[in-house]
């Protein structure tokens, strides 16, 4: 086709508005971001033509862009490079896009018997979204007084934005309002809140193609003091002389706040947040029951908030707590024991005796003195062997000491343990035992004649006939000088006399059941002749 038969062809398209189908192009419009490349995508499959016309309208003037025809692709001079159409589907592919490429792009389908078919769609080049930026009207804010404005500008064509407080949007209410413009969008926060700006803030610029985030920004909202308190809020009211004890002043504030000590309303030379008892007592302060209590102040909001009181005394506490008992041997039923506790340093309000972790009450043989500071047991017995304690106790303090008092007594009557018969050749144990303290030393007889073994067990490996006889345990306790003696007979038979038949427990079975066997006969038999009707002999 000449060049003069190509105008022609055009010219003669131009006027072809009868025959437009908007099914050839999607609905519009179609963005794309400037500098970089679109494809204008068509909605035909293989579509049969003679031509495929791309055209560009500026709103002043029509250009040809590009002509796919049997010949090839021919490229007007101005998008010569930049522009390519698909022989397939129709497809206009625009490179390197700039500002001058907005517009209406039409394409124009001339078939092979003559008809044509146009569609239009608009193409709309966005500048890239960049540089959004936040600044505020503020380099600081007091919680409360402040309104802070944030504006966030960026570049960037149909720009939408949004603010985010970490990754959570950030919404109008009452005290926040948004007005966003073309190119920028201002937050508005009245009566500013420390919480409203814990950030970091961001603001967001986007259009359909792109989103810009902006850096984080952080805006400083001073607060406070709020929540003054001093801890522990509810101390004893006796506290230990020379303990570690402290008051601690906190309150919630930005920047932290100073704070000052009183004692019943009056000033203390302390600084700081802690109360030490160490600085109280230095002050000689100390030993009278006294209300404290601190402020906090706030160097940029301006604010000072007292706390509520705290009221103690310091106590000197127990110490050195010793029991004192007998030194000597004790006997059972000879001797008697007296036990005293004191202490070194404190006063004493309140003194507990126990035994073995028990308390112990006055009885027949046990008095304590008055003041309860020692104790007497007359006479000792065995029971009254164990570890005594004394707990003594003020309002700082509770302290113990303990003694152990051993009575000696015993032997108790002596038990002997182990089998009374034995076949031949069968092991043999015999146990005794006596309780006794100290612990019993044994000896033991054999029909009368000591032997050699010396311990609570009596041990015949194997069993002869000659082993029957009686056997004499002896128990004796060194201290008490007192013995106790238990005898024992054993029998050994020959194998096979020990055999057990039936036991007791199943011999004593069966006669149950045999008896229960025979009751339920006879009550059958009584049921069964009360049944039968007899005869009158009349």
């Amino acid at each position: 086709m000449d060049l003069f038969a190509y105008k022609s062809l055009l010219f003669l398209l131009s006027f072809i508005g009868c025959c437009a189908a908007q099914d050839i192009l999607p609905d519009g419009p179609l963005d794309a971001v400037l500098g970089k490349n679109v494809t204008i995508a068509t909605l035909l499959d293989k579509p049969v033509y003679a031509f495929i016309i791309w055209n560009f309208n500026d709103g002043k003037e029509q250009t040809n862009i590009a002509t796919a025809g049997p010949e090839g692709l021919k490229v007007n001079a101005p998008y010569e490079g930049r522009v390519s159409i698909n022989r397939t589907n129709g497809n206009l592919f625009l490179s390197s896009l700039k500002s001058e490429d907005n517009g209406d792009y039409s394409i124009s389908i001339l078939t092979t018997d003559g008809s044509t078919k146009t569609a239009e769609i608009k193409l709309r080049v966005l500048e890239p979204v960049s540089k959004a930026t936040i600044t505020s009207n503020l380099p600081e804010a007091i919680e409360h007084n402040s309104t802070v404005i944030l504006t966030c500008t960026a570049k960037g064509s149909f720009l939408k934005f949004g603010w985010l407080n970490k990754t959570a949007p950030i919404v109008a209410n009452t005290r926040i309002t948004i007005k966003d413009g073309e190119t920028s969008s201002t937050l508005t926060i009245t009566d500013v809140l420390r919480s409203d700006l814990v950030g970091p803030i961001y603001c967001t610029a986007a259009n359909k193609l792109e989103t810009e985030k902006s850096a984080a920004f952080n805006l400083t909202v001073f607060y406070g003091p709020d929540e003054v308190k001093v801890t522990p809020s509810n101390p004893s009211q006796y506290i230990k002389v020379g303990s570690n004890f402290s008051l601690s002043c906190s309150a919630s504030s930005d920047p932290p706040a100073t704070f000052v000590w009183y004692r019943n309303q009056t000033m203390l030379e302390n600084e700081g947040p802690v109360l030490r008892l160490e600085t109280i007592e230095k002050l000689g302060l100390a030993r009278e029951m006294a209300e404290y209590s601190c402020s906090a102040k706030n160097a940029k909001t301006g604010r000072t908030v007292p706390s509520t009181g705290v009221s103690f005394v310091a106590m000197e506490p127990i110490s050195g707590v010793k029991i004192t008992g007998p030194t000597a041997t004790l006997i059972a039923g000879n001797n008697t024991a007296n036990l005293s506790c004191q202490a070194t340093a404190g006063t004493v309000t309140t003194r507990t005796w126990m035994k073995d972790g028990k308390p112990l009450t006055a009885s027949s043989r046990l008095v304590f003195s008055a003041d309860m500071s020692s104790m007497m047991i007359k006479p000792l017995q065995k029971e009254d062997n164990g570890e005594y304690t004394c707990e003594l106790a003020n309002r700082v303090t509770t302290e113990k000491a303990s003694y152990k008092m051993v009575v000696n007594y015993g032997p108790e009557p002596a038990e002997v343990k182990g089998e009374d018969a034995v076949e031949v050749n069968d092991p043999v144990k015999m146990e005794c035992a006596a309780v006794s303290v100290p612990p019993a030393t044994y000896t033991w007889k054999f029909n009368g004649t000591l032997t050699k073994v010396t311990t609570a067990q009596y041990v015949i490996e194997k069993a002869v006939y000659k082993n029957t006889g009686t056997y004499t345990c002896e128990a004796r306790n060194s201290v008490t000088g007192k013995t106790t003696t238990k005898a024992h007979n054993l029998s050994v038979k020959e194998e096979g006399a020990l055999d057990e038949g039936l036991s007791d427990g199943a011999i004593a079975g069966i006669v149950i059941a045999v008896l229960v066997a025979l009751g339920a006969a006879i009550g059958l038999i009584i049921y069964c002749r009360q049944k039968v009707p007899v005869e009158s002999p009349y």
